[in-house]
């Protein structure tokens, strides 16, 4: 099994580069199809990371009505990264809002930097677990 999660922008081809230019990673297939406009899929080599979806776009559940909630209430896209240094660099010149600086959480015995994206989710960049015992 393996997550897929998506998550609702207002400009999928602004927030593709900003996430691909955070997590170094590329979108999947053809950059010119007008479908990417309203949908994008980032791809960490042959895995699937996360989906972006344009809101009120298309008749899917949920991706309606972008003005009726706090976007992202409760949720943080969560990213465990392999290199965490070169990750908080690419934020840093990325300029992203950054909500609490690179830190250790003790009790995964990990490093976090928390930011914001474009569209103010929350996201975390995490070393893996352990890593910083």
């Amino acid at each position: 099994m393996r997550a897929q999660p998506l998550i609702a922008v207002r400009d999928v081809k602004a927030s593709s580069a900003w996430y691909r230019a955070l997590l170094g990673v590329e979108s999947f297939g053809d950059p010119d199809h007008p479908h990417r406009l309203l949908y994008d899929r980032l791809m960490s080599g042959d895995t699937l990371i996360l989906q972006l979806h344009s809101w009120d776009d298309e008749e899917h559940p949920n991706l309606q009505g972008r003005d009726q909630a706090p976007v992202g209430h409760g949720v943080l896209v969560w990213f465990e990264v392999d290199d965490f240094d070169a990750a908080v660099e690419r934020a840093r010149k990325l300029r992203a809002t950054v909500v609490e600086e690179p830190h250790v959480n003790p009790a995964p015995q990990h490093r976090e930097m928390w930011l914001r994206d474009p569209d103010g989710y929350y996201v975390v960049l995490a070393s893996r677990d352990g890593e910083a015992a």
